[in-house]
Protein backbone atom coordinates (compact mmCIF):
# COMPACT_ATOMS: atom_id res chain seq x y z
CA UNK A 1 0.00 0.00 0.00
CA UNK A 2 2.93 2.17 1.16
CA UNK A 3 4.45 1.71 -2.74
CA UNK A 4 0.97 2.47 -4.61
CA UNK A 5 0.67 6.09 -2.79
CA UNK A 6 4.22 6.66 -3.28
CA UNK A 7 3.69 6.53 -6.93
CA UNK A 8 0.59 8.78 -6.33
CA UNK A 9 2.04 11.18 -4.69
CA UNK A 10 4.74 11.20 -7.13
CA UNK A 11 2.22 11.67 -10.28
CA UNK A 12 0.48 14.90 -8.26
CA UNK A 13 3.23 16.42 -8.03
CA UNK A 14 5.36 15.95 -11.19
CA UNK A 15 8.41 16.91 -9.97
CA UNK A 16 8.36 16.44 -6.10
CA UNK A 17 6.28 13.79 -4.32
CA UNK A 18 5.02 16.57 -1.67
CA UNK A 19 1.46 17.64 -1.25
CA UNK A 20 2.12 21.40 -1.26
CA UNK A 21 2.99 21.16 -5.14
CA UNK A 22 -0.46 19.59 -5.81
CA UNK A 23 -2.24 22.10 -4.08
CA UNK A 24 -0.20 25.13 -5.66
CA UNK A 25 -0.93 23.46 -8.84
CA UNK A 26 -4.59 22.05 -8.24
CA UNK A 27 -7.11 25.34 -8.32
CA UNK A 28 -10.90 25.04 -6.58
CA UNK A 29 -11.71 21.37 -7.84
CA UNK A 30 -15.07 22.61 -9.28
CA UNK A 31 -13.28 25.18 -11.16
CA UNK A 32 -10.69 22.57 -12.44
CA UNK A 33 -13.85 20.62 -13.62
CA UNK A 34 -15.43 23.44 -15.14
CA UNK A 35 -12.44 24.45 -17.22
CA UNK A 36 -11.81 20.65 -18.66
CA UNK A 37 -15.57 21.08 -19.87
CA UNK A 38 -14.90 23.67 -21.42
CA UNK A 39 -11.47 22.21 -23.01
CA UNK A 40 -13.60 19.08 -24.17
CA UNK A 41 -15.90 21.49 -25.44
CA UNK A 42 -13.60 23.35 -27.65
CA UNK A 43 -12.44 19.85 -29.13
CA UNK A 44 -15.70 19.19 -29.77
CA UNK A 45 -16.38 22.17 -32.03
CA UNK A 46 -13.14 21.16 -33.39
CA UNK A 47 -14.44 17.96 -34.89
CA UNK A 48 -17.94 19.65 -35.66
CA UNK A 49 -15.85 22.66 -37.76
CA UNK A 50 -14.98 20.04 -40.18
CA UNK A 51 -18.64 18.08 -40.18
CA UNK A 52 -20.50 21.10 -41.34
CA UNK A 53 -20.29 22.64 -44.67
CA UNK A 54 -23.12 25.26 -43.89
CA UNK A 55 -21.65 28.70 -43.80
CA UNK A 56 -24.00 29.90 -41.33
CA UNK A 57 -23.66 27.08 -38.19
CA UNK A 58 -19.60 27.80 -39.12
CA UNK A 59 -19.82 30.95 -37.84
CA UNK A 60 -21.61 29.87 -34.74
CA UNK A 61 -18.95 27.96 -34.34
CA UNK A 62 -16.28 30.27 -35.33
CA UNK A 63 -17.89 32.72 -32.67
CA UNK A 64 -18.05 30.41 -29.63
CA UNK A 65 -14.60 29.26 -30.42
CA UNK A 66 -14.06 32.60 -29.87
CA UNK A 67 -15.53 33.06 -26.14
CA UNK A 68 -14.10 29.81 -25.06
CA UNK A 69 -10.54 31.24 -26.39
CA UNK A 70 -10.83 34.19 -24.53
CA UNK A 71 -11.51 32.15 -21.58
CA UNK A 72 -9.00 29.90 -21.41
CA UNK A 73 -6.26 32.64 -22.21
CA UNK A 74 -7.80 34.20 -19.30
CA UNK A 75 -7.58 31.34 -17.27
CA UNK A 76 -3.73 31.10 -18.05
CA UNK A 77 -3.42 34.48 -17.05
CA UNK A 78 -4.64 33.72 -13.90
CA UNK A 79 -2.42 30.33 -13.34
CA UNK A 80 0.49 32.62 -14.39
CA UNK A 81 0.30 35.08 -12.06
CA UNK A 82 -0.31 32.97 -8.88
CA UNK A 83 1.50 29.87 -9.85
CA UNK A 84 4.56 29.21 -7.12
CA UNK A 85 7.00 29.43 -10.17
CA UNK A 86 6.42 31.00 -13.21
CA UNK A 87 8.65 29.19 -15.20
CA UNK A 88 7.81 26.01 -13.60
CA UNK A 89 4.40 26.09 -14.45
CA UNK A 90 4.91 27.59 -18.60
CA UNK A 91 7.76 25.08 -18.74
CA UNK A 92 7.43 21.31 -16.58
CA UNK A 93 3.55 22.07 -16.16
CA UNK A 94 2.60 22.59 -20.19
CA UNK A 95 2.05 26.28 -19.20
CA UNK A 96 3.42 27.02 -23.04
CA UNK A 97 0.31 24.41 -23.98
CA UNK A 98 -2.33 26.30 -22.57
CA UNK A 99 -0.90 29.68 -23.84
CA UNK A 100 -0.85 28.27 -27.25
CA UNK A 101 -4.06 26.21 -27.05
CA UNK A 102 -5.98 29.46 -25.80
CA UNK A 103 -5.28 30.90 -29.43
CA UNK A 104 -8.62 30.98 -31.70
CA UNK A 105 -6.27 28.45 -33.97
CA UNK A 106 -7.93 25.14 -35.14
CA UNK A 107 -3.80 23.41 -35.36
CA UNK A 108 -3.17 24.83 -31.39
CA UNK A 109 -6.48 23.56 -30.40
CA UNK A 110 -5.07 19.98 -30.22
CA UNK A 111 -2.85 21.08 -27.13
CA UNK A 112 -5.77 21.47 -24.79
CA UNK A 113 -6.14 17.86 -24.67
CA UNK A 114 -2.31 19.00 -22.03
CA UNK A 115 -4.65 20.78 -19.93
CA UNK A 116 -7.44 17.77 -19.70
CA UNK A 117 -4.26 15.20 -19.04
CA UNK A 118 -3.30 17.91 -16.10
CA UNK A 119 -6.88 18.48 -14.56
CA UNK A 120 -7.03 14.31 -14.43
CA UNK A 121 -3.71 14.40 -12.94
CA UNK A 122 -4.67 16.33 -10.19
CA UNK A 123 -8.19 15.62 -9.52
CA UNK A 124 -6.88 11.71 -9.35
CA UNK A 125 -4.49 12.65 -7.02
CA UNK A 126 -6.60 14.83 -4.96
CA UNK A 127 -8.84 12.02 -4.29
CA UNK A 128 -13.00 11.03 -5.48
CA UNK A 129 -13.82 11.86 -1.74
CA UNK A 130 -12.06 15.41 -1.60
CA UNK A 131 -13.42 16.14 -4.56
CA UNK A 132 -17.12 15.32 -3.01
CA UNK A 133 -16.45 17.58 0.02
CA UNK A 134 -15.09 20.26 -1.83
CA UNK A 135 -17.41 20.33 -3.97
CA UNK A 136 -20.66 20.22 -1.07
CA UNK A 137 -18.40 22.97 1.01
CA UNK A 138 -18.09 25.36 -2.18
CA UNK A 139 -21.69 24.63 -3.51
CA UNK A 140 -22.60 28.05 -4.43
CA UNK A 141 -19.69 28.67 -6.68
CA UNK A 142 -19.68 24.70 -7.95
CA UNK A 143 -23.41 25.84 -9.07
CA UNK A 144 -22.43 29.28 -10.36
CA UNK A 145 -19.65 27.47 -12.52
CA UNK A 146 -22.39 24.84 -13.79
CA UNK A 147 -24.96 26.87 -14.88
CA UNK A 148 -22.16 29.54 -16.60
CA UNK A 149 -21.40 26.43 -18.47
CA UNK A 150 -25.11 25.14 -19.58
CA UNK A 151 -25.70 28.47 -20.66
CA UNK A 152 -22.37 28.47 -22.93
CA UNK A 153 -23.78 24.71 -24.23
CA UNK A 154 -27.60 25.98 -24.50
CA UNK A 155 -25.82 29.85 -26.56
CA UNK A 156 -23.88 27.60 -28.73
CA UNK A 157 -25.84 24.52 -30.01
CA UNK A 158 -29.40 26.81 -29.06
CA UNK A 159 -27.82 29.24 -32.50
CA UNK A 160 -27.13 25.77 -34.00
CA UNK A 161 -30.23 24.17 -33.85
CA UNK A 162 -32.71 27.22 -34.27
CA UNK A 163 -30.66 28.40 -37.74
CA UNK A 164 -31.02 24.54 -38.63
CA UNK A 165 -34.57 24.70 -38.05
CA UNK A 166 -35.53 28.08 -39.42
CA UNK A 167 -33.54 26.88 -42.38
CA UNK A 168 -36.46 25.56 -44.31
CA UNK A 169 -39.15 28.64 -43.41
CA UNK A 170 -39.65 30.33 -46.29
CA UNK A 171 -40.60 33.52 -44.45
CA UNK A 172 -38.03 33.13 -41.48
CA UNK A 173 -36.33 36.43 -40.10
CA UNK A 174 -33.43 34.18 -37.92
CA UNK A 175 -31.22 33.52 -41.46
CA UNK A 176 -27.30 34.43 -40.31
CA UNK A 177 -25.82 33.22 -37.37
CA UNK A 178 -25.49 36.86 -35.83
CA UNK A 179 -29.40 36.51 -35.72
CA UNK A 180 -29.31 33.00 -34.35
CA UNK A 181 -26.73 34.18 -31.73
CA UNK A 182 -28.67 37.36 -30.89
CA UNK A 183 -32.41 35.24 -30.60
CA UNK A 184 -30.28 33.10 -28.11
CA UNK A 185 -29.27 35.79 -26.01
CA UNK A 186 -32.09 37.90 -25.56
CA UNK A 187 -34.19 34.51 -24.78
CA UNK A 188 -31.67 33.03 -22.75
CA UNK A 189 -31.67 36.83 -20.56
CA UNK A 190 -35.28 36.43 -20.42
CA UNK A 191 -35.18 40.08 -22.45
CA UNK A 192 -36.89 38.66 -25.86
CA UNK A 193 -36.49 42.26 -28.21
CA UNK A 194 -38.89 40.35 -30.35
CA UNK A 195 -36.60 41.91 -33.55
CA UNK A 196 -36.07 38.57 -33.85
CA UNK A 197 -38.35 34.94 -34.02
CA UNK A 198 -38.97 31.64 -34.52
CA UNK A 199 -42.08 31.27 -37.44
CA UNK A 200 -41.54 27.18 -37.40
CA UNK A 201 -43.62 24.93 -35.07
CA UNK A 202 -39.82 23.22 -33.80
CA UNK A 203 -37.88 26.24 -33.71
CA UNK A 204 -40.98 27.45 -31.29
CA UNK A 205 -40.27 24.46 -29.09
CA UNK A 206 -36.92 24.75 -28.91
CA UNK A 207 -37.59 28.67 -28.17
CA UNK A 208 -39.55 28.00 -25.23
CA UNK A 209 -37.25 25.49 -24.39
CA UNK A 210 -34.79 27.90 -24.22
CA UNK A 211 -36.54 30.49 -22.04
CA UNK A 212 -37.51 27.83 -19.28
CA UNK A 213 -33.37 26.94 -18.87
CA UNK A 214 -32.80 31.02 -19.06
CA UNK A 215 -35.42 31.83 -16.02
CA UNK A 216 -33.65 28.78 -14.14
CA UNK A 217 -30.36 30.31 -14.98
CA UNK A 218 -30.77 33.94 -13.75
CA UNK A 219 -32.71 32.79 -10.97
CA UNK A 220 -30.60 30.71 -9.51
CA UNK A 221 -27.86 33.51 -10.35
CA UNK A 222 -29.71 36.21 -8.49
CA UNK A 223 -30.28 33.83 -5.44
CA UNK A 224 -25.68 33.24 -5.31
CA UNK A 225 -25.41 37.05 -5.67
CA UNK A 226 -28.16 37.48 -3.03
CA UNK A 227 -26.42 34.83 -0.62
CA UNK A 228 -22.82 36.25 -1.60
CA UNK A 229 -23.81 40.41 -0.32
CA UNK A 230 -26.18 39.34 2.34
CA UNK A 231 -24.83 36.55 4.06
CA UNK A 232 -22.05 37.36 7.09
CA UNK A 233 -18.32 36.80 6.39
CA UNK A 234 -17.07 33.54 7.99
CA UNK A 235 -14.45 36.26 9.93
CA UNK A 236 -17.47 38.62 11.11
CA UNK A 237 -19.42 35.46 12.19
CA UNK A 238 -16.41 33.63 14.55
CA UNK A 239 -15.67 37.18 16.26
CA UNK A 240 -18.48 37.63 18.91
CA UNK A 241 -17.38 33.88 20.00
CA UNK A 242 -13.67 34.85 20.01
CA UNK A 243 -12.73 35.91 23.51
CA UNK A 244 -9.21 36.57 25.06
CA UNK A 245 -7.40 32.90 24.58
CA UNK A 246 -8.41 33.15 20.85
CA UNK A 247 -5.21 34.04 19.51
CA UNK A 248 -3.61 31.65 21.48
CA UNK A 249 -5.73 28.70 20.35
CA UNK A 250 -5.40 29.75 16.44
CA UNK A 251 -1.97 28.42 16.03
CA UNK A 252 -3.43 24.95 17.72
CA UNK A 253 -6.45 24.84 15.91
CA UNK A 254 -4.82 25.55 12.92
CA UNK A 255 -2.02 22.31 13.61
CA UNK A 256 -5.20 20.26 14.15
CA UNK A 257 -6.76 21.34 10.51
CA UNK A 258 -3.33 20.34 9.11
CA UNK A 259 -3.15 17.20 10.86
CA UNK A 260 -6.67 16.08 9.68
CA UNK A 261 -5.92 17.53 6.20
CA UNK A 262 -2.32 14.89 6.54
CA UNK A 263 -4.28 12.14 7.50
CA UNK A 264 -7.14 12.53 4.46
CA UNK A 265 -3.89 12.73 2.00
CA UNK A 266 -2.76 9.61 3.93
CA UNK A 267 -5.94 7.53 3.03
CA UNK A 268 -6.58 8.73 -0.22
CA UNK A 269 -2.98 7.34 -1.12
CA UNK A 270 -1.46 10.74 -1.92
CA UNK A 271 0.53 10.48 0.90
CA UNK A 272 3.11 7.57 1.76
CA UNK A 273 3.09 6.30 5.48
CA UNK A 274 6.84 8.04 5.26
CA UNK A 275 5.92 11.17 3.93
CA UNK A 276 2.54 11.26 6.27
CA UNK A 277 4.91 10.64 9.78
CA UNK A 278 7.40 13.69 8.30
CA UNK A 279 4.60 15.88 7.96
CA UNK A 280 3.40 14.95 10.70
CA UNK A 281 6.43 15.81 12.98
CA UNK A 282 6.70 19.23 10.81
CA UNK A 283 3.30 20.36 11.87
CA UNK A 284 3.86 19.35 15.99
CA UNK A 285 7.12 20.79 15.76
CA UNK A 286 5.76 24.71 14.24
Amino acid sequence: MASEGGATGHDAGGDTRSTPHVHGELRNPGYEIFIAALSILSIVNLVLAFAITDAALDSVLSAMSAVLSVILFVDFCVRLRTAESRSGYFLRNFGWADLLASLPLPQFKVLRLFRLARVYRLLRAYGARNIGRSLLRERAGSALLSLLFVAILVLEFGSLWMLRLESGAPDRNITTASDAIWYVIVTISTVGYGDQYPVTTPGRVLGAIIIVIGVAIFGTLTGYLANLFLSPRTSDAAAPDAGPTSGADAPVDQRIARLARARELRDARVLTEAEFDAMKAEILAS
